[in-house]
């Protein structure tokens, strides 16, 4: 039976005709006749394509930006969909499903795809986590107030007597080094069968020559970090030093270089004895410079003793001359006058000789000086000289700009227990927390009184408020000069 107008059979089954509005296909079984004679199936229309004089309209107009060329894009998006849509509304239902099923497995592909570069992007992210960390584990801190204030005092790694062995120490670690260097000695150890185009000959001299640069490397590090040597930088001296057998470790994989554990221990304790050399030897630089200090102090004691003692003696063999020329004139009053002159004069030798004998007697001294170091800090000592104001001259001289303020100046036979005993009451505001022979304080003039009240038992004298002349007067003259301008 021929088919009837406007409809199409199923290029497919041939029991199937099927009817195309405009839109979607629309599919009827065929009614049974008589056998005909096979016509040729006739094609389905295919989707209609967009006019050639629109699309060639299309084409040649000027290209367009901002708004206009967006509108563009819109147009042929719309005809890419207008197209797509008429693909699949070609398609029978076989198709259909097979293109679904083909997406999917698009879909499922790039889902796999995405987690694989998810797990990849991971896995890199750790390889630079790992990276970064191993990085900053190389990275040795040197930063010389962060140390001396974690540190605090040194403390020596092999304690000796003096300088004196710690050179001789160092000198037996070098004569060691040189020893362990030379070839064969056991600074660093390699491997002994590496082959260079088939010849053992030729592996081992080339072993042997980046052996000997490596450790040119590490003893050039050494001697650099034993040069450089400060006695607070001890722990990064030996972290760098790690690093670097570390490094040399690794590069010298290859070949098995690294450089031995002895010879390492060895320049380690090199190290070590170096910064406990020069700590010994600051220390006693410092003690020296002490030592001469307290030796010119005593010997400005005993002249200023020794001075005070000529002038009494003076007095005293003037007062006994007149004495006995009143005695001899008959005048027994006058005479009887300079006794009792002569009676305080000799008083005054005899507490001269007393400082002489007694090294604890002498005066505590609180002072001051703000300009220098700003309110709240004092200076607490103690001096022998008969005269303590030379002493607090002497402490305000060109060293500082201001001269220092007197808060109490206290005389006692024991001066030298009272001073110890307020240095250790304000032990804990000190300024200066590693060397505990400077005397300033973080304390308030009215902890200082109390303090040294509790401790002499009296205290005549103090002044709370110091008087700061010289800084208050230019403290005073700046506000003028800034006033006139």
């Amino acid at each position: 039976m021929a088919t009837p107008q406007g409809w199409y059979d199923d290029p497919q089954d041939q029991s199937i005709i099927r009817w195309w509005d405009g839109q979607q296909w629309t599919s009827h079984t065929k009614p049974k006749a008589q056998a005909t004679p096979a016509l040729a199936p006739v094609q389905p229309p295919q989707p209609q394509q967009p006019a050639a004089p629109a699309a060639s309209f299309k084409a040649s107009k000027p290209k367009l930006f901002g708004k206009g060329q967006a509108l563009d894009e819109a147009h042929a998006e719309i005809d890419r969909l207008r197209a797509e849509l008429a693909r699949l509304g070609a398609m029978d239902i076989a198709d259909l499903q097979a293109e679904r099923e083909r997406l999917q497995g698009e879909v499922a592909a790039a889902g796999e795809q995405l987690a694989a570069s998810q797990v990849d992007g991971q896995r890199q992210r750790q390889e630079i986590e790992s990276q970064l960390a191993a990085a900053r584990r190389m990275v040795v801190e040197t930063e010389e107030t962060a140390i001396l204030q974690e540190v605090g005092i040194y403390r020596y790694q092999h304690p000796l007597d003096d300088s004196v062995a710690y050179r001789a120490e160092l000198s037996r670690i070098q004569d060691q080094i040189k020893a362990m260097v030379k070839k064969d000695g056991g600074a660093i150890s390699a491997t002994t069968s590496w082959n260079v185009n088939g010849s053992a000959t030729e592996g081992r001299k080339m072993v042997n020559d980046i052996s000997k640069l490596m450790l040119r490397a590490y003893n050039a590090e050494a001697d650099n970090l034993v040069r450089s040597m400060k006695p607070y930088k001890l722990q990064s001296a030996t972290d760098r030093l790690d690093k670097v057998a570390m490094t040399i470790e690794k590069l010298g994989r290859s070949m098995s270089i690294k450089v031995s554990v002895p010879y390492h221990q060895l320049r380690w304790r090199e190290l070590e004895l170096t910064a406990d050399y020069l700590e010994k030897v600051a220390e006693e630089k410092e003690r020296d410079r002490e030592e001469r200090e307290r030796l010119r102090e005593e010997r400005k004691v005993e002249q200023e003793i020794e001075r005070e003692r000529q002038r009494l003696r003076k007095e005293e063999q003037q007062f006994r001359q007149a004495i006995a020329q009143l005695a001899a004139q008959g005048d027994a009053e006058g005479a009887a006058r300079l006794q009792a002159r002569l009676e305080g004069v000799i008083g005054e030798i005899e507490a001269v000789d007393f400082r002489a004998r007694t090294l604890t007697a002498g005066h505590v001294y609180v002072i001051s000086n703000i300009g220098s170091f700003g309110e709240g800090v004092l200076k607490i000592g103690m001096t022998r000289r008969l005269e303590p104001m030379d002493r607090v001259k002497e402490l305000g001289d060109a060293s500082v700009p201001f001269i220092f303020d007197v808060h109490a100046l206290y005389f006692a036979d024991n001066a030298v227990r009272i001073e110890r005993e307020m240095h250790q009451r304000f032990a804990d505001r000190r300024v200066n927390r590693v060397n505990n022979r400077k005397e300033f304080f973080k304390v308030t003039a009215a902890e200082a009184r109390d303090a040294l009240t509790e401790l002499s038992g009296e205290l005549m004298t103090f002044v709370e408020e110091p008087e700061a002349l010289e800084y208050r007067q230019g403290l005073q003259g700046a506000t003028a000069d800034t006033s006139l301008v």
